[in-house]
């Protein structure tokens, strides 16, 4: 295994091309079968989000949508798919809209790792097409898709850096700074990513230029962070500053953030993936036809630092810390090359990458398959609700939603939104967070600090009384809600309370009530 910090002399033996675009090409399009083949793919976070886009497209011209909400444009750090996704949605619906975006975000990923490696080594190579079935991740399940976006700008931006290294310093610094810019709307933890990729890359340009005056080589390397500067006043004028206290740290779950790289749904397909890949690079180092640039180890070093010392939730956001591993994968997938010397390689890497992704891709779509059983239910279900209704969202299980199958259910709720105008309590409408807002007569009546909804039992002991220790926007829930949706249930549940409730539809894992308002008589 050699490592090159600058490009190899000789012409590196790799695929062609035409051969690498091909296969990207291919790569792309078998990537792609869940997402177009599940319009309402089962992510947690995603159908919220979605709902928020359509919100931001038909506001002006929907009467229910407009009585409950209303949009604070704002400077903001998560704000990539409210530009994007509305401007699709003009063309296409909404479900076709989030699909599109999801899939640039797989584009923008896998091509920067392409270029970043470019960058890099100086010569196109098949290697970083790897990165296409590690898209499908732990991660992305969770549904976080203005990071999503913004891992795919880092590693352009990284490229970036790198291809204008030496060139002359006002453009390098210029482009940098337009990455940054477009990385805090994407999410800032995205422009981390970037960060986190420049210290690596300046500290190991720092030990390759050892030996020249010291002076200049720090000023150069502290002005690296130059480009940084204006998420300072950005951050500062934003509502996200008002969360700054809300940031705690835990061991649990490290191990478990780098897992999430590899581990999607079945731990047997993420064993299989890992055993080959890591096969793969100990017989090419053994054979030294593996090359890896010198930003490796001042990557993995920094990676490792800032892994271990970030929080569990910042700014409020959680999963701080379990979301760098993924995004550290692709850089290091960037940082690496095979020697391909002889025709069999080359055909087998091919052989051996698309296998790798159908692998991949077929654990997705098995899955996404049987859970569509809960999403056709759950529209059908939607189709059950009067529109401009008022939901509330609760849960049976207080585990609910931590089984990587249950995720899709935990945002389902907002398909009505899209499908009915409705208030839904789950939708994300917190300051400094999204740009979503609820008017005052509902905005006690909703949840604006992305919590856990509640319990049946709570709804019980607050259907005529407030909380006891404080209020909550579920107290005495039945003159405020038309409909409850009871998620993470069993179907032919029994009915938690008979005399407010009247079971309207069900399926697996939850099920819809409409509410019997106090005034009326119980059934």
């Amino acid at each position: 295994m050699t490592s090159h910090p600058t490009p190899p002399a000789r012409r590196p033996h790799d695929l062609r091309r035409s051969m690498i675009v091909f296969l990207f090409a291919a790569c792309f399009v078998l990537v792609s079968v869940p997402i177009l083949t599940h319009p309402i793919p089962p992510l947690s976070d995603y159908v919220n989000h979605l709902a928020r886009m359509d919100i931001i497209a038909q506001l002006s011209r929907d009467p229910d949508l407009s009585r409950f909400y209303y949009l604070s444009w704002t400077i903001l750090p998560n704000l990539m798919m409210d530009l994007i996704v509305p401007v699709i949605d003009r063309f296409v619906n909404i479900y076709v809209a989030g699909e599109i975006y999801t899939l640039m975000c797989f584009a923008l990923i896998a091509a920067g790792t392409l270029t970043l490696n470019r960058s890099l080594f100086g010569v196109w190579s098949a290697l970083p097409l790897v990165a296409f079935p590690l898209l499908y991740n732990g991660i992305f399940l969770i549904g976080v898709m203005n990071y999503y976006f913004g891992i795919g700008l880092a590693l352009f931006a990284l490229a970036a850096w790198s291809f204008l290294r030496d060139k002359p310093w006002p453009w390098r610094y210029a482009v940098s700074t337009a990455f940054v810019i477009a990385l805090f709307f994407c999410h800032l933890f995205a422009a981390g990513v970037y960060g986190l990729g420049l210290l690596a890359f300046e500290l190991d340009r720092l030990r390759q230029t050892r030996g020249t005056p010291l002076k200049p080589r720090l000023l150069l390397f502290v002005s690296a962070g130059l480009p940084f500067l204006p998420i300072i006043p950005m951050l500062i004028a934003s509502p996200t500053w008002g969360l700054t206290g809300d940031n705690y740290w835990e061991p649990q779950g490290k191990i478990e953030g780098i897992e999430m790289v590899v581990n999607v749904y079945f731990d047997y397909v993420a064993i299989l993936l890992s055993a080959v890949v890591g096969i793969a690079l100990v017989w090419a180092a053994r054979h030294r036809l593996l090359q890896v640039h010198s930003l490796m180890l001042p990557l993995l070093l920094v990676a490792g630092v800032v892994y271990l010392a970030m929080p569990r939730v910042i700014f409020a956001t959680y999963m701080a810390d379990q979301r760098l591993p993924v995004a550290v994968a692709f850089l290091v997938l960037g940082a690496m090359r095979v020697d391909l010397r002889n025709r069999l390689a080359r055909r087998g890497f091919a052989v051996v990458l698309l296998l790798l992704l159908v692998v991949r891709v077929g654990e997705v779509q098995v899955v996404w398959n049987r859970l569509t059983q809960w999403t056709v239910a759950f529209g059908q279900s939607v189709n059950e609700i009067k529109r401009g209704s008022r939901i509330l969202v609760a849960y049976a299980d207080v585990q609910g939603g931590n089984d990587p199958r249950d995720l899709g259910l935990v945002h389902a709720a907002c398909l009505a939104i899209i499908e009915k105008s409705s208030l839904v309590t789950t939708a994300f409408t917190v300051k400094g967070k999204q740009i979503l807002r609820v008017h005052k007569p509902y905005r006690d009546h909703v949840d604006t600090e992305d919590g856990t909804p509640p319990l049946t039992e709570q709804l019980l002991v607050t259907e005529e009384e407030p909380s006891a220790d404080g209020p909550r926007y579920w107290d005495l829930w039945p003159q405020n809600f038309d409909y409850v949706y009871l998620l993470f249930t069993e179907r032919g549940a029994p009915n938690p309370d008979s005399d407010r409730l009247q079971l309207v539809s069900e399926g697996e894992r939850f099920q819809l009530y409409k509410v019997i308002p106090p005034s009326a008589p119980p059934s």
